[in-house]
């Protein structure tokens, strides 16, 4: 006694398995490109608990005895563009 299929259920499998092979012929296309998949994990920068570390981590750099000696430091070797988009 199997469970009975719908046609819903059935279309469904059926775009899952399509979608499926699509995504392995794009990757076989890619590695063939000489790619390889990597994962990757990165911050929420639209997190408010990013928002809030950035800047708790700001507010201690501004205050830290150093920072003036480090963003001189910084202003010395920073090198803009000659660009249209300079200032």
């Amino acid at each position: 006694m199997g469970a009975e299929v719908t046609p819903g259920a059935r279309a469904q499998e059926v775009r899952r398995a399509t979608t499926r092979l699509k995504v392995r012929e794009h990757r076989q296309r890619l590695r063939a490109q000489g790619m390889r998949p990597i994962q990757i994990w990165v911050p929420d920068v639209r997190s408010p608990e990013f928002a809030a570390e950035a800047r708790r981590q700001s507010l201690l750099v501004a205050q830290s005895p150093e920072e003036a000696e480090i963003q001189s430091m910084i202003d010395s070797v920073l090198e803009w563009p000659n660009d249209e988009y300079s200032v």
